[in-house]
């Protein structure tokens, strides 16, 4: 079940920085609309587009690296990344205002996502969990303590009940890193650190874990073509459940590059790597291919039936596809 806290938001940092060739440095996340582009990444670098080819960067209130970015509308976005930081823009992603930043917490945001243009999410490191009920206004915390270890279960209870104050130091660190979140019509799934896979059917509240079928870190969860779930992760580890299904089956991946995201497209779910590496899996056989600079790709999106990767050294179109 879970458990709520406040945080205020801090001082504003500085601002982002205006650098040279903003499309060219390192970016984490990227999203698409029909008609909009948006990928975000180091030093608070967020950079729009309308036609996949030329760039415009936007005015960001941090310098944090920012690790994930999702829109919602025609106008609304948001991003999270490092101390915690949340921003949201509501022309476009052109302007950027500050929603958290909480950089005492030491903690980065690695994804972010949104019901509506009120009711959103961010995840990230050590359990790391807040909701907005009110487009990201204010932030709520929640603690799952459905993922915490049975042994340690009653410890916190007493713990809870006896010190308060030795309570919120303790469940700062308790938890696995969080490290994606897919909402598909009102069912959550989580992914994360030590074979982390579970789901929600109440938008959150409480999470039933998937036994463990990898131990190792998965890094990106989504739904393919066909209405399957698919999570990656660590050294080319990959795995899907069909609807019917209450197990994960293993595909055979092979190289063994860790996976960073899953992008579903018509035909086929293709997969991106840290090396360059896309597999494109179309039910029946893996085919691989990679990028000649072998740099890593974080993220992908699909616009004007093109591909476009954020890798850690810049934006890369590839390919077209149905």
């Amino acid at each position: 079940m879970a458990a709520f806290s406040s945080f205020e938001v801090l001082s504003a940092p500085p601002v982002s920085l205006q650098v040279a060739k903003p499309h060219t440095t390192l970016f984490a996340d990227i999203d698409s609309t029909d008609n909009r582009v948006v990928a975000v990444g180091k030093f608070g670098t967020i950079v729009t587009s309308a036609d996949g080819h030329t760039w415009q960067q936007a005015e960001v209130p941090v310098q944090s690296l920012l690790t994930a970015v999702t829109i919602k509308s025609d106008k609304s976005a948001w991003a999270c990344g490092h101390d915690a930081t949340i921003v949201h823009s509501s022309d476009n992603g052109k302007t950027w205002q500050l929603q958290q930043h909480l950089p005492e917490q030491g903690k980065p945001c690695l994804d972010i996502e949104f019901i509506d243009d009120n009711t959103g999410f961010a995840i990230g490191a050590y359990g790391m969990f807040y909701k907005t009920s009110n487009g990201g206004q204010t932030w709520q915390s929640q603690f799952i303590s459905d993922f915490v270890h049975p042994d340690d279960k009653e410890y916190l209870k007493e713990l809870k009940q006896d010190d308060p104050e030795a309570y919120q130091d303790e469940i700062k660190f308790i938890l696995p890193h969080f490290n994606r979140l897919l909402i598909k019509d009102n069912v959550f799934y989580l992914v994360g650190e030590m074979g982390l896979v579970a789901k929600s059917e109440d938008n959150g509240m409480s999470w039933k874990k998937f036994e463990e079928f990898y131990p190792g870190s998965f890094f990106s969860v989504n739904e393919t073509a066909d209405g399957q779930i698919m999570v990656a992760g660590l050294r080319g580890n990959v795995f899907i459940k069909s609807p019917n299904s209450i197990d994960f089956a293993e595909i055979e991946i092979p190289q063994t590059a860790t996976i960073n995201t899953i992008l579903p497209s018509q035909d086929s779910s293709l997969l991106f790597a840290n090396s360059g590496l896309i597999h494109s899996f179309d039910g029946n056989q893996v085919i691989s291919e990679q990028l000649p600079s072998g740099h890593a790709i974080l993220s992908a999106t699909i616009f004007n039936n093109k591909v476009i990767m954020a890798t850690e050294k810049g934006l890369i179109t590839w390919g077209d596809i149905k």
